[in-house]
């Protein structure tokens, strides 16, 4: 089992940053961020695969997002820019054993950029 603890979100102005942390209990092959607006289905947003050291990201944040991950920290962080409205959502820590599927999630955290 794998504990994950997200924490950094909160209410923004459109053009803004927000910094998300997540803290895990240990780390998987594939480490990442997905996103759930109200009424949407849930959408990858960012992915480090730590084997082998590559990050992917959804078109709509590249450019604008950055996954990092810290092991001595234990901490996977994404680091958002230039916020836009659309992307409010409640931002949840995911894991698993391979990025085409992420098992285990945190119990997110709230996003929400105003215009």
């Amino acid at each position: 089992q794998v504990q994950l603890a997200e924490s950094g979100g909160g209410s923004v102005e459109a053009g803004r940053s927000l910094r998300l942390s997540c803290t895990y209990s240990r780390a998987m092959r594939c480490m990442g961020w997905v996103r759930q607006a109200p009424g949407m289905e849930r959408e990858d947003v960012a992915r480090f695969h730590t084997v082998a050291d590559r990050s992917y990201y959804a078109d709509s944040v590249k450019g604008r997002f950055t996954i990092s991950l810290d092991n001595a920290k234990k901490t996977v962080d994404l680091q958002m820019n230039d916020l836009r409205p659309g992307d409010t959502a409640v931002y949840y820590c995911a894991a698993g054993d391979t990025c085409g599927l992420l098992e285990h999630y945190g119990q997110g955290t709230q996003v929400t950029v105003s215009p």
